[in-house]
């Protein structure tokens, strides 16, 4: 309690710039905290939604059933449901055209998968930067709280006759606060960063798998009236 209490009185009684830079830095904490419970369970919910998506498609429906059921569950889908829509979309727009070129209609659907996987990329990639940004500045910004509240305190020890350690450590003990504070909100934030990097990269990796593994399954469909299952039934 007695270090808590020796804690708030540093803050309480350093300057107004260090009290503004602790204030910034506690307030950068707080959001990135934040950012990192939503991607969490951002990312939660896209590898489940994918998950059940994929074992839809391999299950033996027919395309146009599982497309009849992508366009009804749009807003709900996950980032896989939708590539996959938007290449069926194309493709069925391409053959309404009577186009029966089988270059020009796995052309068109991969184009449409490779643009509907760029904007899924683009959401589940969301506020990675914030927490880059925090992980980056915070610790300049303590430090620079740091070198000003050392800067007030030793202008207000000019007018000393005697200097001694008592009367130089609570000063700088007050500016090193924002040192301790800065690294309180850039160690999460940076934890979280490398954590999410590499959590999305496999998201990437996989659709991108399944971009492939569809357009294989396009171009054996090309030239039947019907559209087959993924498993060939």
């Amino acid at each position: 309690m007695n270090q808590e209490l020796s804690i708030i009185q540093l803050v309480l009684h350093a300057s107004w710039v260090v009290q503004l830079v602790m204030l910034i830095l506690l307030t950068m904490s707080v959001a990135s905290w934040a950012a990192i419970f939503r991607k969490l369970f951002s990312l939660k919910r896209v590898k489940s939604l994918n998950d059940i998506f994929e074992r839809d498609f391999w299950s033996g429906t027919s395309l146009n059933d599982l497309f009849a059921a992508a366009s009804q569950n749009a807003r709900a889908a996950g980032p896989m449901e939708r590539i996959f829509a938007s290449g069926m979309r194309e493709y069925q727009k391409l053959r309404e055209r009577r186009i029966t070129d089988a270059g020009t209609l796995l052309d068109g659907a991969r184009r449409a998968m490779r643009a509907s996987f760029q904007r899924e990329m683009d959401v589940v990639e969301s506020s990675l930067s914030f927490l880059a940004s925090v992980g980056s500045v915070s610790p300049y910004v303590g430090l620079f709280g740091t070198v000003w509240g050392i800067m007030h305190a030793f202008t207000g020890l000019a007018s000393m006759q005697q200097v001694t350690l008592a009367t130089v450590a609570p000063g700088i003990a007050e500016a090193l606060v924002a040192t301790a504070i800065g690294l309180f909100a850039a160690i999460p934030a940076v934890v979280a960063y490398n954590r999410f990097a590499r959590d999305i990269d496999r998201v990437a990796i996989h659709l991108e798998t399944f971009i492939e593994e569809f357009s294989n399954i396009l171009q054996r469909n090309i030239g039947s009236g019907a559209m087959a299952s993924p498993s060939g039934r």
